[in-house]
């Protein structure tokens, strides 16, 4: 079944997986030199050589499968190199200037930003504490595809976490619920979004998860049945008009089902539009037309209707929505959109990395069509880009800084902020009676402006330095 969880572990063998690496490399659009991408497969085999992942695996190939994934996603080849090196900073004793040196500054940064990131410890579940979270991680990132390799990371460990602790399990699966299932969101990877989410779940409430999963098995002969005869019935009608298309029905992910029915208490059996259909085409008229078919063939539900192709989501999501009343008086939705938008809508900012790098060129109308990546990408706080950058809350945070108390605990400061501004956001008394200040464990002074993950710990007369004193709430 598609949702099923699959562990991810079965393939041991380094050489193999690079081979399939490599495989996927060649068929992928992304021209690459394959000579730098062995090389650094070969750095990470020598620097992780003593290394072992939980499963008894190799560690390195966790870095190979989260290059595959990157491969997956269309990024480039200082992507993929990244990807194979992105725990070679914080699990071994390799350098950044090593990194640099052998595989350009580029990539030592990418790698150095990915490090930062995997440094960051969550130990809050409160909604602002894990927004102000979501809001650091990509702050931190120069980089955009810093998140993108972080984010793959993740979903590679979420894909073996069959062999962590049950602790280490629930841990990381809020953190991915809490954390890089809304970046994945906002960013428009709705593909990895569901994945993260369907994984997540299955440790979180693994009870809940499978009866979900047991239900649908025992409905799968019928579903299956039913998505058989709507494609049929849509492609036959939209193809009698001249009209290339390529239809497919899909059931709903794991978490979608669930939160629909704890919020809504129901059982699935009350769950009407557990299919859902998309429709896509090869030009937006297409997708206009198609439409008028779909009304013409089925009734569509009132105030069910939306166009996200004449006004796109922040993220640059572009569909046409219909929820639609088969003849069994069932309910379903369909999704129409061209082959552009629907690669933005399963992959989001990866779509358009080719854009960013030049690797194709543009087309008339991408220069208002990619705008809000591009804005991403530079962190340009223009006039007219400001409201919108400001809704989508995924610009490079250029007026904020975000900085971590020795606990854990993220505090949110203003760019330019010191160490005494630090403190008097703890407590007025503590900065009041502030008598030094650490930075990542080194003394500074205290006009020293803080970075996006530092750790700051204020020193007072009267407190030591671990409670109250050291910026812990």
């Amino acid at each position: 079944m598609e949702n099923e969880i699959i562990n991810d572990s079965s393939i041991l063998d380094p050489e193999k997986m690079y081979e399939e690496l490599v495989q996927a490399v060649l068929e992928g659009s992304i021209k690459m030199d394959l000579g730098r991408v062995r090389s650094a497969y070969e750095f990470s085999v020598e620097k992780h050589k003593n290394q072992k992942r939980r499963d008894g695996s190799p560690y390195v190939t966790h870095s190979i499968a989260t290059a595959k994934i990157i491969v997956g996603l269309g990024l480039d080849e200082d992507s993929v190199v990244a990807a194979l090196l992105h725990d070679v900073l914080e699990d071994t004793s390799t350098s950044y200037d090593e990194v640099k040196k052998l595989f350009g500054v580029l990539v030592a940064d990418i790698v150095d930003g990915v490090t930062k990131l995997t440094r960051v410890q969550y130990t809050s579940q409160e909604d602002e504490q894990s927004e102000n979270l979501r809001k650091m991680l990509i702050a931190m990132a120069k980089d955009i595809r810093v998140i993108l390799i972080k984010m793959s990371d993740r979903l590679h460990n979420m894909r073996t976490m069959d062999y962590q602790s049950p602790e280490k399990q629930l841990k990381k699966s809020a953190e991915t619920m809490e954390i890089y299932a809304p970046i994945a969101h906002r960013l428009g990877m709705q593909r990895i979004k569901w994945e993260l989410e369907d994984r997540a779940l299955y440790y979180l409430d693994r009870t809940g998860y499978n009866e979900i999963m047991q239900s649908l098995s025992d409905k799968m002969d019928i579903l299956k049945e039913f998505m058989s005869r709507i494609e049929s019935q849509i492609e036959g009608r939209i193809r009698k008009e001249e009209i290339n298309a390529n239809v497919y029905g899909r059931i709903k992910h794991i978490y979608s089902i669930y939160r629909k029915m704890y919020s809504q208490r129901l059982d699935l059996n009350n769950i009407y539009d557990l299919c859902a259909f998309r429709v896509v085409v090869n030009d937006i008229s297409d997708c206009y037309n198609s439409l008028g078919l779909i009304h013409d063939m089925f009734k569509p539900m009132p105030r069910r209707f939306k166009d996200y192709i004449s006004t796109p989501k922040p993220n640059g999501y572009q569909s046409l929505h219909t929820t639609v009343i088969g003849t069994e008086g069932i309910p379903f939705e369909v999704q129409i959109r061209t082959w552009d938008m629907h690669r933005t809508a399963e992959y989001g900012v990866a779509a358009h990395w080719k854009y960013k790098t030049g690797a194709e060129e543009a087309k008339p109308g991408d220069e208002e069509k990619f705008a809000w990546i591009r804005r991403l990408l530079e962190a340009q706080q223009e006039s007219d880009a400001q409201e919108f950058v400001h809704e989508l809350k995924i610009d490079l945070f250029s007026d904020e800084v975000f900085v971590f108390t020795p606990k854990g605990d993220v505090i949110n400061l203003p760019a330019g902020s010191t160490p005494i501004d630090f403190a008097y956001a703890i407590h007025s008394d503590i900065g009041n009676s502030m008598v030094g200040a650490k930075v990542n464990r080194r003394i500074v002074n205290f006009d020293h402006i803080l970075e996006n993950g530092d750790i700051v710990e204020i020193r007072t007369p009267s407190l030591p330095p671990d409670p109250a004193a050291t910026g812990s709430k």
